[in-house]
């Protein structure tokens, strides 16, 4: 049987050091805002509707969809997606245009 290497303490230290924490914190900061934005309440419903599509709005009855469409207008999805897009600033992939 093989042994397994553990990772030697420089590699784990730059992975750790690459990481961008900053960025990091500030989208779940928005992301929080936006999730407090409900009450409680709705956010224990939206994640038990959540659990019960299993990912797939097609498994809500009509009912739990229209429950579900109104939950997510108020977290405000395009708004949080802007934000999160924000905080990217302006770094671009991809070949520089001339």
């Amino acid at each position: 049987m093989r042994k397994r290497r553990e990772p030697s303490t420089s590699l784990v230290k730059s992975t750790v050091g690459a990481v961008p924490w900053i960025a990091l914190t500030r989208a779940a900061i928005v992301v929080s805002r936006h999730w407090n934005a409900l009450s409680s309440r709705e956010r224990a419903h939206l994640a038990q509707l959540v659990s019960e599509s299993r990912g797939r709005a097609s498994n809500l009855s009509d009912k739990q969809r229209a429950e579900l469409r109104k939950l997510a207008r108020k977290l405000d999805l395009g708004s949080m997606g802007r934000e999160l897009l924000a905080l990217r600033g302006s770094r671009r992939r991809g070949r520089k245009r001339r």
